[in-house]
């Protein structure tokens, strides 16, 4: 239901990645491929994997975006082709910027799966504004105790990324964007500012409301631009608010890679094909061009 400050609700695509680990993907969506420069929104888990599973990601590549992965339950392995060996625990954030090209896997660590692993969490992709689609690749890891909060009287709010709040996170960025966490542990409100331009709350459990509407878990809120927002909570709840300034304009998506040139996208495929990427140390597997029905968004 859209509202005056509700311009629109996105809803999930369910993606079986085999398991008994499915993700929800919202962005991009039918009716809108960005908020802000965040082009991309997979909500993984809550899983409980059964003794000696766990997720592996095999090696892949990205260009010309960043992706940005936040726990709430759980630990990742990340490895790329930087040589970065990196434990993702809840909390934390891992801000992983493709430029001109990365590969990398995601895995349950050996340790945790002897016992059955747990995951849930997010993971976005951030487009790249053009003139930095081509920058060099990076990686940044931020420990939890380093990103921003603020401890209201009813909540706990993180800034994962960008500015909001009064606060600026540590996390680098290529364009104006804004990214928090915040953790409802009894009722109460709190407000969305109207500094960036694009807006949206993702709700992930609990009961919220903005303009005498309820926000539906599992869907992407997008709000009206240019006015401040204030979102009512009943007893525990978490939510993540997000966007920013919109990019120069839309982005091409096939697969892991997003261009505002399709001559960037063919490039990208024909290097992984050939294996010009720089490799994965310690990986001796990788995922090979999907096939036609790939996600292609132009």
């Amino acid at each position: 239901m859209t509202t005056p400050l509700i311009q629109d609700v996105l809803h999930p695509h369910v993606r079986d990645l085999g398991e008994g680990f499915s993700v929800r993907r919202l962005l991009p969506a039918a009716s809108r491929q960005m908020i802000g420069p965040f082009i991309f929104l997979d909500h993984m888990g809550p899983t409980v994997f059964a003794p000696g599973a766990g997720i592996d990601v095999r090696p892949h590549p990205h260009i010309g975006l960043a992706t940005a992965t936040y726990l709430f339950e759980g630990v990742i392995l990340h490895r790329d082709s930087l040589g970065t060996i990196q434990e993702i625990h809840p909390g934390d954030v891992n801000w992983m910027t493709a430029g001109r090209g990365i590969a990398h896997s995601e895995r349950t660590p050996p340790a945790l799966r002897i016992d059955g692993a747990r995951l849930h969490g997010l993971q976005f992709w951030v487009a790249l504004p053009k003139i930095s689609e081509q920058t060099e690749p990076s990686f940044q890891h931020h420990p939890k105790a380093s990103l921003p909060r603020v401890d209201g009287q009813a909540y706990t709010l993180t800034l994962i990324a960008g500015t909001g709040w009064g606060m600026t996170s540590p996390v680098q960025t290529h364009s104006a964007l804004f990214y928090a966490d915040v953790h409802f542990h009894q009722s109460g409100c709190f407000p969305i500012p109207a500094e960036h331009g694009e807006r949206a709350i993702y709700v992930v459990d609990g009961d919220a409301r903005v303009d005498g509407v309820n926000l539906s878990p599992g869907l992407v809120h997008v709000l009206q631009a240019g006015s401040p927002v204030v979102v009512e909570v009943e007893g525990e709840a978490r939510l993540v608010v997000f966007g920013g300034e919109p990019l120069e304009g839309p982005r091409r998506i096939w697969w892991n890679f997003v261009a505002s040139d399709s001559a960037l996208i063919d490039q990208a495929k024909q290097d992984w094909s050939e294996q010009r990427f720089d490799p994965v140390p310690g990986e001796t597997e990788y995922l090979p061009l999907p096939g036609p029905r790939a996600v292609k968004t132009d």
